[in-house]
C-alpha cells in the first residue's frame, strides 16, 4: 500500500504534523509523559526553562493534534492532569531514537561547532 503524503510536496499536510512535532516544547512534554499523566505544575518544573505561556500553548496544540488528553479532576481543589493518547505514545519510540541520538553525539556536534568558530 503506498502512501498518500509527500512531506515535500508544499501543500501536504504531513508538514504540519513535522511542525508540531518538531516544535521546540513537544519533545520534552512527550517524554515527560512518557511515565504517567502530570497535572500543568509538575510539567513545568519538569521541563527546566519551560515558560507558563510556552508551555500552555505547547498543551493547547498537541491536545488539538491528539497527541495528549487533558482531564479535569473533581478533587478538592479540582485539578486538571494530562496525559499521552495512543497517538501520542506512537511518538515515543521515535524521540527516544532521536534523544539518545543527540545526548550520544553531544561531543562531536560541540567539537563540529568549534571548528566551524575557528574557521570563522
Amino acid at each position: 500500500m503506498g502512501n498518500a503524503y509527500n512531506v515535500m510536496a508544499a501543500t501536504c499536510p504531513s508538514r504540519t504534523v513535522l511542525h508540531r512535532i518538531g516544535a521546540r516544547w513537544t519533545v520534552f512534554i512527550v517524554n515527560a509523559l512518557d511515565n504517567g499523566p502530570m497535572r500543568f505544575t509538575e510539567l513545568k518544573a519538569h521541563i527546566r526553562g519551560i515558560t507558563p505561556k510556552a508551555l500552555t500553548e505547547t498543551l493547547r496544540a498537541m491536545e488539538y493534534d491528539g497527541l495528549i488528553s487533558r482531564t479535569e479532576i473533581p478533587a478538592n481543589p479540582p485539578h486538571v492532569e494530562y496525559a499521552l493518547t495512543d497517538l501520542g505514545r506512537s511518538l515515543l519510540a521515535p524521540l527516544r531514537a532521536v534523544r539518545e541520538w543527540a545526548e550520544s553525539h553531544v561531543p562531536d556536534i560541540e567539537r563540529a561547532r568549534a571548528q566551524a568558530d575557528a574557521q570563522r
